[in-house]
């Protein structure tokens, strides 16, 4: 199961790395890569960047307080930032999207190698999108549509919704809070396994949560703090 807080340490100490900025680095300005261009990595700390359609980066994009919107058919290594959103379009390739405070939205049939991880920002990934590892957050909800995620799924505060068939491979855990990054929130995150979703392995509860599954649903069991007897089941496409 991926640690969030792990991986935001990670991205707490590449602020470190990026305030020395190798020789194709920029302090202040916001980059962009044209459509259909090359490069071997781009990183800013103030400034967003932009991935042109089509374009192929073959190393990082960082940045501190900008945002990463990649366009449409671009292949792009690790994607970071700390303070800022990723915005992916369709037919993207990444190896991965991570961020400390802002959402990520990936649009359809994007390939992820590696993760998807926020610590406090929503994640949303669209229909026929593909993420390797596993995707997870602290605070902030998350939404699969249609989409696999081929590790585990996590969050420790937010609301989970899987609809249009989407896929876990791995385990979908709801931590206890009470580690690094995590809020005290006494309040019940909303888990929906929506129609024709499947979760291949379990539904492990650290807390509890409001449980809502389809009768069309495929779930491995649900084990922790609740049981499938605590699940309110739903025969619509909402409960």
């Amino acid at each position: 199961m991926m640690k969030v807080f792990s991986k935001s340490a990670v991205l707490a100490g590449s602020v470190a790395l990026l305030l020395a900025l190798p020789a194709y680095g920029s302090l202040n300005k916001s980059i962009t890569i044209g459509a259909g261009e090359s490069s071997n990595g781009e990183s800013s700390v103030n400034g967003s960047i932009t991935i042109g359609e089509g374009a192929t980066v073959t190393g990082d994009v960082t940045t501190v307080n900008g945002s990463i919107r990649i366009e449409e058919g671009a292949t792009v290594a690790d994607a970071e930032t700390v303070n800022g959103g990723l915005r992916v379009a369709d037919n993207v390739k990444s190896e991965s999207l991570s961020t400390v405070n802002g959402s990520i939205r990936v649009a359809g049939q994007v390939t992820v190698d590696g993760e998807i991880s926020t610590v406090n920002g929503r994640i949303e990934v669209g229909g026929g999108s593909k993420v390797a590892k596993d995707l997870g957050n602290i605070n902030g909800e998350i939404e699969l549509s249609g989409s696999e995620v081929g590790g585990d799924l996590s969050t420790v505060n937010g609301d989970i919704e899987l609809a249009d068939g989407a896929v876990v491979k791995g385990d979908l855990v709801v931590e206890k809070p009470g580690g690094f990054g995590h809020n005290n929130n006494n309040r019940k995150p909303r888990i929906v396994i929506g129609p024709g979703s499947r979760i291949e392995g379990t539904i492990r509860l650290e807390r509890e949560v409001k449980l809502f599954i389809s009768e069309s649903a495929e779930v491995g069991g649900v084990t922790g703090e609740m049981s499938m007897d605590d699940a309110v089941r739903f025969s619509g496409k909402k409960p």
